[in-house]
């Protein structure tokens, strides 16, 4: 009686309501206890087959870039099976359109190919991310008991007023300026994510076991509880 009882019960409670993420706009995430944070998607480069010379400019750049540093920086290294789903399907649609009977054989053998390989070789892509954080008031400003229960705050709790959210913003995207500044003098490329990769990147991380079965919804059609 008391599982019937409780599976009657409607469910309020929301996923987001566990995690540490308050909310996601103009291209930054706001945690719930009120710090900022950007994310910035980096390439990687073969240090190994750069020259000796180049291999210690690329070293005495990024000691440089350590130093420069006033604040703590987490890089993140996320490894996935390579989705070439848009790759085979864009295949088939050529395939379709195909006149030439040999040449669309051959395009489906190397579509069956292509899928073979990666399913039997395991084939994963790597991406690699740096976030940039922001805090309004430093650790050292705040007590323990204070850092403690700022973890336990609702989202609505630390809902920024808009004018205290640009500055705010701003603050973070000029470590973020300086960030990339280092990033290149490294010969690294770097991008910040926008809004909607940064919404997809958590629905990723959040979602792995689905995520290649399910995909994200349009952005546009979102709807986020209040």
């Amino acid at each position: 009686m008391r599982s019937k009882k409780l599976a009657g019960n409607k469910i309020n409670a929301s996923t987001q309501k566990y995690l540490d993420i308050a909310e996601i706009k103009d291209d930054c995430v706001v945690l719930k206890d009120g710090t900022m944070r950007a994310v910035v998607l980096v390439s990687s480069i073969n240090f190994a087959l750069k020259s000796e010379d180049e291999q210690n400019a690329i070293i005495s750049a990024y000691v440089s870039f350590l130093n420069f540093l006033e604040y703590p920086l987490q890089i993140v290294i996320q490894s996935r099976k390579l989705d070439i789903d848009g790759y085979i399907n864009r295949l088939r649609k050529i395939e379709k359109e195909q006149v030439n009977e040999l040449l669309r054989l051959q395009i489906v053998e190397y579509t069956n190919y292509v899928k073979e390989l990666v399913e039997i070789g395991d084939i994963m892509t790597k991406r690699f991310y740096v976030v940039v954080p922001y805090n309004p008031l430093s650790d050292k400003q705040k007590s323990w008991f204070k850092r403690f229960m700022g973890l336990f705050s609702a989202a609505s709790e630390v809902k920024l007023s808009q004018q205290n959210f640009v500055k705010r913003r701003h603050d973070l995207f000029q470590r973020v300026e300086h960030v990339l500044t280092g990033l290149g003098s490294m010969g690294v490329k770097s991008i910040v994510l926008d809004t909607a990769s940064l919404i997809e990147l958590y629905y990723n991380t959040y979602n792995l076991d689905v995520y290649s079965k399910e995909k994200l919804t349009d952005l546009n059609k979102l709807q986020v509880e209040e």
